[in-house]
């Protein structure tokens, strides 16, 4: 689960700077005039896009659906994503606020809206998605919703894409740049707390973080590890066996990585190897958290957006709020480690805790990929939804 819900807050974005060339610009074209141009590479000064058979004006929108996000989005290009856009935001170029969302009065799920801005790439856009507690067991993903992009010069939607697959990529690419900046080089075994879409992505992601050769996984549901243990064997070459207990798949691992729905923790501290990394992936609430106090004790503390965890992370509030911790025992923010600002593992025996939030600029930059990969692919349906000032009554 991924989210938390805070009062409604006043957001503002920024001034950009025109886009060059004519995106979005120029003469507005109906639908006869925009079929008849199908021979023609421009209609007055709005560019023209050629996808299929189809001859389309870049004020379209691309939607993206699930498989095509997959097939476009390797999860080494979204690391680098990633890591880009928290560099981005930790100058200043850009915006994240706190997510903001709405609970169901059954108690079943919840829905979120995150905002937010990037300078480079230029970008502006929501994801709106909603958890859906029901969906645990079935053939659907608890993570339901959309991301949307919209064009910074006009607001035009330009780009509509499947959450769950940019969510399940992202967070893992996320906890991947993570790895590849706190874990020691030789950190070889894996421990996956977890059995479902964010345990196949992370087990994904901690391949290309490090030379993984052992990987042991832990799920309440025996079955689902087992099953998740075969196929992901296959998968990617490696050893992956399921344990009948969490301790067993964490005791000398060298990187842990918890990806479960649980509110109440699944990892102790007393199970942890000296030198290991930690990637917290799963309860991303206020009242929620996947670590014990003593294993966060114990832990070089790090998160991707400091404003978030502390409205946010359990992992880091109970244990603030025990007395066990005090603030600065969370040491910045992941940004500041990948600059060189600061310092992530100070000796091979340090024990290193990732605490993800999952922020908007990661789907964003994530989606603007999208859209320029798509788009240069020819992948995905392209529509006219409007939005223009004259249209007829």
């Amino acid at each position: 689960m991924r989210w938390w819900i805070s009062g409604l807050s006043q957001i503002s974005f920024p001034r950009f700077v025109p886009l060059s060339g004519t995106r979005g610009v120029g003469t507005r074209t109906s639908s006869s005039t925009a079929a008849a141009a199908s021979t023609s590479s421009k209609v007055g000064r709005c560019m023209h896009v050629v996808i299929g058979r189809a001859t389309l004006s870049p004020m379209t929108t691309l939607i993206l659906n699930q498989d095509e996000i997959r097939g476009l989005l390797p999860m080494e290009t979204c690391m680098g994503l990633v890591a880009d856009a928290l560099k981005t935001l930790g100058r200043g170029a850009g915006q994240n606020p706190l997510r903001q969302g709405m609970l169901f009065r059954d108690g079943s799920g919840l829905i979120g809206m995150m905002p937010g801005a990037l300078d480079e790439p230029r970008t502006v856009g929501l994801k709106v998605v909603g958890v859906f507690h029901n969906n645990h067991g079935t053939e659907f993903d608890s993570h339901q919703g959309v991301v949307l992009l919209q064009d910074p010069d006009n607001g035009l939607p330009i780009g509509i894409f499947d959450a769950s697959e940019i969510t399940a990529i992202r967070t893992a690419a996320a906890s991947g740049v993570a790895t590849q900046a706190l874990a020691r080089e030789e950190a070889h075994e894996l421990a996956i707390l977890g059995s479902g879409v964010q345990a196949r992505t992370h087990l994904e992601a901690m391949c290309v973080a490090r030379d993984i050769k052992k990987v042991r996984v832990f799920s309440k549901t025996p079955a689902r590890a087992a099953a998740f243990a075969e196929l992901e064997s296959r998968r990617h070459g490696v050893s992956v066996v399921s344990t009948k207990t969490a301790r067993q798949a964490v005791e000398g691992a060298d990187i842990v990585c918890t990806a479960t729905s649980s509110s109440e923790p699944v990892l102790f501290g007393e199970w942890l190897k000296s030198g290991c990394h930690i990637n917290a992936a799963g309860a991303c609430v206020k009242d929620a958290r996947e670590l014990d106090t003593y294993a966060v004790q114990r832990a070089r503390l790090f998160t991707d957006r400091r404003e978030s965890a502390e409205n946010e992370a359990g992992g880091y509030l109970i244990p603030l709020a025990e007395g066990a911790i005090t603030e600065d025992h969370l040491l910045g923010e992941l940004h500041e480690v990948l600059s060189g600002e600061l310092v992530g593992r100070e000796s091979p025996g340090d024990i290193t805790l990732f605490e993800s939030l999952g922020i908007a600029v990661e789907d964003l930059v994530t989606a603007h990929f999208l859209l320029e990969e798509g788009r240069r692919k020819g992948v995905g349906t392209e529509v006219n939804l409007g939005g223009r000032a004259d249209a007829p009554l």
